[in-house]
């Protein structure tokens, strides 16, 4: 696929965004080959996303940081969050995986194959155990054990924030990781860490929700796909689904299918951010899919 530029945009909902933004991209030669609107009614918010090929505008001598100086002022003057991102710079990509390894197997074969739109920089742990399939992948695996104290768990995610500071992390995915991040974490990279909770949140939220479920006799069971907040397992939902089950499985059935839904939820919630397909409304997203 030829490069591209992708411009998102979220503001207040008034007449005159779309024309706006389509007649600056026409006077720069810009050819669109993907667009998406939405506009919410709950919350007066418009957003939008288009799609450019890079080749468009370079023909016109558009270069990324030429759209960029220009779109503030129509930015501005709808009050817009807005960013271009530039498919030849790749997201980079930490994966934080615990002892469960499906997730992370099913990720690294998706990004080998070229399906996932990133770059894995590097695998960090709290166990040891995964080391050699991560490095058989060419990439690096950083193991920072993760005490109970809290002195020692504090030390442990200052680490793995430094690390991801010197890996250039755009964003950050627990494969499974089996830790609770600290608050400033979460608030420090809002918006670029994404959780695979094997759960259709909000029912079963916490620890062992194959075990909750089984106990309630539930005749449907989940996986969710979300942005990470302080709040645990309450981040915007990127993506969910969900497999029927009956009276005769057992727990150890629900864990098993449960491995198969996590992986594609994870990996279709990848898929939309690394495509900048998902943009935040308070506490709810909007997914271009």
């Amino acid at each position: 696929m030829n490069d591209t530029l992708t411009l998102t945009i979220a503001c207040p909902d008034r007449v005159g965004i779309v024309a706006a933004v389509s007649r600056f991209i026409a006077e720069r030669g810009g050819w669109i080959v993907e667009a998406n609107h939405h506009a919410d009614g709950a919350t007066q918010r418009f957003f939008m996303r288009n799609v450019m090929t890079a080749e468009s505008l370079a023909a016109r001598g558009v270069a990324a940081a030429d759209f960029r100086r220009d779109f503030a002022a129509i930015a501005a003057e709808f009050a817009m969050d807005w960013a271009l991102a530039e498919s030849a710079q790749r997201k980079r990509v930490v994966l934080l995986v615990s002892r469960h390894d499906h997730c992370l197997v099913d990720l690294l074969y998706r990004f080998r194959s070229g399906e996932l739109a990133g770059e894995v920089v590097a695998a960090i742990s709290n166990h040891d155990e995964l080391r050699g399939y991560v490095e058989w992948h060419g990439i690096a695996f950083r193991y920072v054990p993760v005490p109970r104290d809290d002195a020692g768990k504090a030390a442990a995610f200052a680490t793995i924030d430094a690390l991801c500071d010197e890996l250039r992390a755009d964003l950050l995915v627990l494969a499974r990781y089996m830790q609770i991040l600290p608050a400033w974490l979460t608030r420090k990279r809002a918006g670029r860490i994404v959780n695979i909770h094997h759960s259709f949140l909000p029912s079963f939220a916490g620890a062992r929700p194959y075990a909750q479920a089984f106990e309630r006799g539930v005749k449907l069971i989940g996986a969710t796909s979300h942005y990470v907040t302080e709040d645990l397992d309450e981040g915007p939902i990127i993506e969910q689904d969900v497999v029927r089950i009956d009276h005769g499985d057992t727990e150890d059935d629900l864990v098993r299918y449960g491995r198969d839904i996590e992986k594609v939820v994870l990996a279709r919630a990848l898929k939309y951010h690394l495509e900048d397909r998902v943009l935040l409304n308070g506490r709810r997203t909007v997914v271009f899919r």
